[in-house]
């Protein structure tokens, strides 16, 4: 599903965030990415879903080249990938229907399976009750259960999440996992960047390391 040959990123300036990053997660995987505070797990997962391009290398998402892929397929991969971020990045003017069921409204789909899809993402991760509410009204942990909802309501064959339980209590944290590990199970592809050493340690999946750019090392879950 993912591949990196050879990657690096440099960005303005001189920074170099990534070098020469070469990895695979097969698809139907699931897997941590950590490091340190600046080791480059955001920049890996913005090559991925093409919110950054490489410098050096090549990323490989689902069989195509993402790192020469002309702009106006950008849109076409990205259906196939749920982002979700640690700061929810939720509309607060909106209702929780209307923050999952936004990026069905882009992509074209009609108004009654716009409401069948959004509704059923919200009851997975447990919040169908609470549609008409506001974002400002939910609790953290729900709010980022609605950044979930919203990630996964195009049905993606990849699910990458930036730092997801960040501002969460470990209960809260542990819940969040959970959730990401029910739509591992049913076949999504699944790549989870975190710096929670101590929950990382609970679950039974490959860990990737960073460390100032470089791929440290990879731990493979358990036989």
């Amino acid at each position: 599903m993912i591949r990196f040959d050879n990657v690096s990123k440099r960005y303005p300036g001189g920074f170099e965030a990534l070098t020469n990053i070469s990895l695979e997660l097969e698809d139907g995987a699931m897997a941590f990415l950590t490091g340190h505070s600046g080791a480059g797990k955001s920049t890996l997962l913005k090559l991925i879903a093409i919110i950054e391009r490489a410098t050096r290398g090549q990323v490989f998402v689902d069989g195509q080249n993402v790192s020469r892929i002309r702009r106006r397929r950008i849109p076409f991969i990205r259906r196939k990938i749920g982002f979700i971020f640690q700061n929810h990045h939720l509309l607060f003017d909106r209702t929780v229907f209307d923050n999952v069921a936004l990026p069905l409204i882009i992509a074209g789909y009609r108004h009654q399976e716009v409401g069948r899809r959004a509704r059923a993402a919200l009851d997975k991760v447990g919040l169908l009750s609470k549609e008409r509410l506001y974002p400002i009204t939910l609790s953290g942990g729900e709010q980022q259960r609605v950044g979930i909802a919203r990630a996964v309501v195009n049905k993606p064959l990849l699910l990458l999440a930036d730092e997801p339980t960040g501002n969460l209590d470990p209960e809260l944290s542990r819940e969040i996992m959970d959730l990401f590990a029910l739509f591992n199970q049913v076949g999504v592809t699944v790549l989870i960047a975190s710096h929670d050493i101590a929950l990382i340690e609970q679950l039974d999946y490959p860990v990737i390391t960073l460390d100032h750019g470089r791929l440290l090392h990879t731990v493979r879950a358990s036989a």
